[in-house]
């Protein structure tokens, strides 16, 4: 498989960045023993020379490795290898991804649920606002802060500000989550956009169960693509490799 090029839920290939590439030569190195545990990994600026990318890029690859378990950064020291392979629980911020998975599971699907029952006019306005500029957002920064944003407005039209502050003591480590999820492994293309708009078209229905299974369906949906991400790499390869995980 070209380094540019990774399937899609959808057997399609899709184009990958150039953080992606460098994070999968790093961590294919890692996972060979290129690099061994201790070892520390060569500055950003020859990373950036043997890539040939530039160092905002590998900084980008060097903190996905960190999220994955693979290496920690020492300031003024560099990187160092701490895993031969990636972690099955990645800390985002101040939190594990069990950590939010738990409490995404019992907050934002009741969440969704009383959101539909009791969301105002307002509510709706804002979240078809938002899931339009979502849509049409190129810039992934800017689309991780809109993500963010319409998980707390949900939580805000439940009508219980409790939800709301619970989402937004999570609100950081949901951006790291949503960022890192669609650096490697391209949700936003692949199914993000289309689970929020399930979620606003039955909140807008005033549907509390149908609401409640958009938000479970989109939270299973995020909560798989990490695991597929955090899978040792060569693993990963040779399934897609093997006709029998077609």
């Amino acid at each position: 498989m070209n380094l540019s090029d990774k399937q899609t839920g959808h057997g399609v290939p899709r184009r990958v960045s150039a953080m992606e590439a460098v994070l999968a030569h790093l961590r294919d190195a890692i996972e060979r023993g290129d690099f061994a545990v201790g070892d520390k990994l060569p500055s950003e600026a020859e990373l950036g020379q043997r890539f040939s990318v530039s160092r905002p890029v590998v900084r980008e690859a060097l903190r996905a490795l960190q999220a994955l378990g693979l290496t920690v950064s020492k300031a003024g020291k560099g990187t160092y290898v701490v895993a031969e392979g990636p972690v099955e629980n990645p800390t985002f911020g101040t939190y594990s991804a069990r950590d939010l998975f738990e409490v995404r599971r019992h907050v934002e699907i009741p969440v969704a649920q009383y959101a539909a029952d009791r969301r105002s006019q307002e509510d709706l306005d804002v979240l078809a606002h938002l899931l339009e500029r979502m849509e049409r957002e190129t810039d992934t920064t800017v689309w991780v802060a809109l993500d963010t944003l319409f998980h707390v407005t949900v939580a805000q039209a439940s009508g219980n500000p409790v939800f709301g502050k619970i989402i937004e003591e999570i609100r950081d480590a949901l951006a790291h989550q949503s960022a890192f999820l669609n650096q490697l492994g391209g949700r936003r293309r692949t199914h993000s956009d289309r689970e929020h708009r399930a979620i606003v078209e039955a909140i807008a229905a005033g549907t509390g169960p149908r609401a409640a299974q958009a938000m479970a369906a989109h939270l299973e949906s995020v909560e798989a693509a990490l695991h597929t991400i955090v899978r040792p790499a060569r693993t990963h390869e040779a399934n897609e490799r093997d006709p029998a995980h077609e």
